[in-house]
Parts: C-alpha cells; structure tokens; sequence
C-alpha cells in the first residue's frame, strides 16, 4: 500500500507541477506520506491566504456513515488524515431537517432558504453563489456529481431556480454561469426532450448552445485533458450508476484531471465543487452496502484532492455534507460479516429513510483552514471560504 501511494503520489504531483522548485516538490511528496501513514496533516494559519478552494459534499455523510466505513474494513479512511474539523448545523431557513437543495444554497450563498429551492432565499430574492462570484472575478471554476449536474446539490451553485425539479431550466441556466468545467450525468436535460406530463414538445436545444458559445462536450476524462476551453463531460443519460453497478473510479479519477484543466484556465486561481451524490440514496434505501461503497468512493476523490492540496500549499480543501440522511446508528447487537469486505463491524440501524437534524462533520485543510473549526450554521462555510480567499 505504501509503494503504491507513493506512485499515486509521484504521478499526480508530476500531472499538477505546481511548484518551481523540486526540493519543494520532494518535500511536498514526503509530507503526504506522512500523512498516508496515518500521522497528522498540519493544518495552515489564519493569516495565509488561499489561492484555490476544493469544496467536496458527502450527499447524506454524517459521522455515522463515517463510522460504519471506517469500520468496515482496516485501512484508514483519507478523512482520518484531516486535523481541523468542525461541526456544521444543517437546519433550512423554515424546516429544522433539511433537503439537499436548501442546504447546498446555504453553502453556495451563505443565505438559508426553504426547502426544495436552488440559489434563492426564503423570500424568493435571487442570491450570488461563490461559484458565480469568484467565476466573474477571474477565477476558474467546475462542478463534478455523481448525480445530474442538474441535481439539487451542483445546480445550487449554479442556477436560481424555485424547485429544484426544474431539471431542464436549471440546465438552461448552466448556459449562462461562469463555469469552465462540469463533469457529471444529466445529458438528457440539455437537449431536445418531450414534456412527459403534458405531452408538449420543448425544441430547444442548451447542449448546442452551449457548444455554440465555445463549449466543447467530451466523451472521456482523457478527451478534457486535450483541451483548454471550457468543457463538459457527460457520464450517462440522467443519473451515473451506483458504483456496485459498474460506474468504476470516474470520480476519484476527475479530481487531477479538473484541477490541471480549471490551472490552464486561470492564473488568478479556481473553484472546484465535488459531490458524492449517492451516499445519501444508499442511505435513503437504506441499504448498508449502496452508502459505503459509496463513501469509499468519495473518500478516494478526498485522497486525490488532499494530495493536491498538500503539494500545492495554496489550496484550501473543505470536506463536509449537506445532511445525514437515514438517521443511521450502530447498535451494540454482536458484529457481523460485512458484505463488501470480510472485516466484521456492528449492525447498521436505520431509523429513516429521510433525512434527519443532526450536525455534520466539516474537515479542513490548507491555508484557511483553522477557520473551520468548531460549531457553526452551515451559512458560515460560505463566509470562511471567501475569508480564506481574501474576498470577503
């Protein structure tokens, strides 16, 4: 495992080249070995001031979720790495359990609104996100889901939109949004599609017009890395499969590629928005083995982001979710054999198959990072973000 991390490492610091100097460059790789080895990540001050933000959500991750993952297999989790955590409260403006759109609006704009609304507060008033933000200011900027990039959580970075059902007006919106990179499903809702509840015909088209603007559409990870236009890359029709049905690595393996992409497209720095949608569907179906392969996938994406920012030195990484979702606990019953691996754990109670009120974990890392610590609404990661960048 050693051997191997030290590869992974080499090569993604070779894919990044963010640094000048190669002792620096050596000294980057030895300290994320450290940390791949289990010893602390040194967390960065208050005063150092963030070139790039990494913004990853766990769809569904509570500190439950975390557990059961953790426990379902030897290996530490890339989330053990982290020093500076924090706990985010997840309430909407209204309810006190929140929906995935809420909740991603709360943190793309630092406003809490109601529930099922996507960049817009409580009263219907359009609010900025930091996406649109920082994209109009310079930097540049991707959304990468296992989900549509339509869905509740990337759309609330992008889109203003009064239900987050809107599938096809928040893809019409993307059409506008200082966005250079997207990766993720939903191909359907940009193009030509027929209206199944009323049967009408809607003949517009937002992929060609996209593609007219200068948005070029790839078919592969490896077609992005051929291009320094703004570019998007579908995975499937609507929704990507679950991992346990063959979507394989593509979201640990878009993390390099998006960063070397949104670096050839800005000098002044980037936004990048990750999520592992479908956590929270395995927690919805309450099905052990749907969220954690889930989260396992996720928590190599955070890996890959962590190396980054740890050879960078100027990037700030937030990892956190939106919500729990499944009210999940692990009851004192005797272990069991865990389907995915054949390490034992305790036996997952789910109490719901919604969401539940419960904080979040926040983990952080790099310049900015001390910020986040403690307990907070989950409004404040928007503020502490800009704070790290200086653009608050």
């Amino acid at each position: 495992m050693f051997v191997i991390r030290f590869i992974t490492l080499t090569v993604l610091v070779s894919l990044f080249a963010c640094t000048s100097n190669e002792e620096q460059k050596e000294l980057s790789i030895s300290k994320s070995k450290e940390s791949s080895l289990g010893l602390p990540v040194e967390s960065s001050k208050h005063d150092r001031t963030a070139k790039n933000v990494i913004l990853m959500i766990g769809d569904g991750m509570g500190l439950a979720q975390i557990t059961a993952a953790m426990e379902a297999r030897e290996q530490p989790l890339e989330l053990e790495l982290f020093k500076v955590i924090g706990l985010a409260k997840t309430g909407s403006a209204i309810e006190s359990i929140t929906d995935s759109a809420a909740s991603a609006t709360a943190i793309a704009t630092g406003v809490k609104t109601r529930n099922g609304v996507v960049g817009i507060d409580k009263d219907g008033i359009k609010q900025e996100t930091i996406l649109e933000f920082l994209g109009n200011k310079g930097y540049a900027t991707g959304i990468i889901a296992t989900s549509t990039i339509t869905h509740a959580t990337p759309a609330s970075f992008y889109a203003h939109e009064f239900s987050r059902n809107n599938y096809y007006q928040i893809a019409a919106q993307m059409k506008g949004a200082p966005l250079d990179l997207f990766i993720g499903g939903g191909r359907s809702h940009f193009v030509d599609r027929t209206d199944k509840k009323n049967g009408k015909t809607d003949q517009r088209n937002i992929r060609e017009e996209m593609a007219q603007d200068g948005f070029v559409f790839v078919d592969s990870l490896k077609d992005i890395q051929g291009t320094t236009d703004r570019v998007g890359y579908f995975i499937a029709d609507i929704h990507p499969e679950p991992v346990l049905k063959g979507r394989g690595n593509v979201l640990p393996a878009s993390i390099p590629v998006a960063i070397s992409h949104l670096q050839s497209r800005s000098d002044q720095g980037f936004f990048l928005v990750v999520e592992g949608a479908q956590i929270d569907w395995g927690g919805h179906a309450n099905d052990d083995d749907y969220m954690i392969s889930e989260l396992y996938d996720f928590d190599a994406a955070v890996g890959n982001a962590l190396d980054f920012s740890i050879a960078d030195g100027n990037t700030l990484l937030i990892v956190t979710a939106d919500h729990e979702t499944g009210g999940l606990s692990l009851s004192a019953e005797p272990e069991r054999e865990n389907e995915l691996t054949s390490y034992k754990s305790h036996v997952h109670d789910f109490t719901t198959n919604g969401h539940t009120a419960v904080m979040v974990p926040v983990f952080a890392f790099g310049p900015g990072s001390e910020r986040f610590s403690g307990t907070y609404e989950n409004t404040a990661i928007h503020d502490k973000m800009l704070r790290a960048l200086k653009n608050k």
